[in-house]
């Protein structure tokens, strides 16, 4: 079992990557030199002066916005309704896609960007955005509230967590008692490899899925990642995988259904299942769980839209993480959390992540992947 120290540790090589990433920004040339003016609209165009905030934009509480985020749809909808409750003159226009379609979105759009803010998408993603110049600095109000950890380490962010989330197996304890199996007998990664789940195990693509992603890349340095172990035991896994799906949390979903005996998904998709009766249970593998943070931030855009910062002060309320905490228990402000579902430490769960190598490694660790195993993946 981790030690909450670990997570320090984690972090801390975090902030490293992001460093790294900044730096690659600027010797790159990616990075634009804002203006900080306001067209006629009263909206402010191009980014503030730097080392300054686009805070100082007018912020407005009206207005149409378009939002792309990875969030659950039943959460955006809770969310949102809490959202609008507070903020009935701004329409916020959702675009909802699992983190890696989202993340692909975002680049392929980076000369003409069609989204005002990102919500609730991986912070991988974001190092990989911020790196590509296309993130505005930005420190929503409260911003101080927000672990360190929880944000990008330049002077005024560029993205702000909410939540951290990690890998978890979703077994069906009924389908399972089928196979001769126990959930006693699903503690660990190896336990995987066993004979009797060939083709009865869903996992998420990690080219669609954050979820999927953060699962490989835990895999790969939990067996080392400077040699093919990890590669290896994938490939062992993928002989008793039925298929890839393109959702985080639709193996979890599967799992309740009876669709298959263990989902490998995250840990708040198994627990909402067994809450609402499935027959389920939720292991979090013995040697420690993947994971990754979900992040917000504003985008970098000729004109930001006015309602846009208003949107991203409320994503970090006290309000927002409210909500925000009956879903992760590792939440960006700290404290206690909502740990209901949860036999231990959530924070205690989480592996050594080595964010650095992770951003470095990303593409190759993803072509690698569609070559070997992309076989089973379900049509999108």
């Amino acid at each position: 079992m981790k030690k909450k120290r670990i997570f320090k540790i984690c972090i801390a090589v975090f902030l490293t990557a992001l460093t790294g990433l900044a730096l690659s920004a600027c010797a790159t040339g990616n990075a634009q030199e804002p203006n900080g003016e306001e067209n006629a609209a009263g909206e402010t165009t191009g980014a503030a002066a730097q080392g300054e905030s686009a805070d100082a934009a007018l912020k407005s509480n009206s207005g149409e916005i378009t939002v792309y985020t990875a969030l659950e749809d039943e959460q955006v909808t809770e969310y949102l309704a809490v959202f609008n409750a507070e903020y009935p003159d701004i329409t916020v226009n959702i675009v909802r896609e699992s983190t890696g379609v989202i993340t692909a979105r975002l680049l392929a759009e980076k000369d003409n960007p069609q989204a005002d803010a990102v919500w609730g998408t991986a912070a991988s993603s974001m190092m990989i955005l911020d790196d590509q110049g296309m993130l505005e600095a930005y420190a929503p109000e409260g911003v101080e509230r927000i672990l360190p950890e929880f944000k990008s380490n330049k002077p005024v962010p560029t993205w702000v967590g909410i939540d951290a989330w990690e890998t978890a197996f979703i077994v069906n304890t009924t389908e399972l008692e089928k196979l001769g199996l126990s959930v006693s007998d699903i503690v660990s990664y190896e336990d995987l490899l066993r004979p009797e789940l060939k083709d009865h195990i869903v996992m998420s693509n990690p080219n669609s899925s954050g979820t999927g992603f953060l699962t490989v890349a835990g895999v790969l340095q939990l067996r080392g990642r400077d040699t093919d172990a990890g590669w290896d035991y994938l490939t062992k896994l993928h002989e008793n995988v039925n298929q890839y799906v393109h959702s985080g949390s639709k193996p979890a979903k599967m799992a309740a259904a009876g669709e298959c005996v263990v989902g490998v998904s995250f840990g708040y998709a198994g627990i909402s299942q067994k809450a609402n009766g499935a027959p389920v249970e939720v292991v979090f593998p013995a040697e420690g769980s993947g994971w990754d943070m979900e992040a917000n931030a504003l985008m970098k855009k000729d004109s930001i839209n006015p309602a846009a910062p208003t949107f991203l002060d409320w994503a970090i309320s006290d309000a927002a993480m409210d909500l925000y905490k009956v879903n992760y228990p590792i939440i960006a402000t700290g404290g206690d959390g909502n740990y209901e579902g949860y036999e231990i430490d959530p924070v205690e769960q989480l592996i050594d992540n080595d964010f650095t190598w992770v951003a470095n490694n990303r593409d190759d660790i993803l072509n690698k992947w569609i070559t070997n195993y992309d076989s089973k993946s379900a049509a999108e």
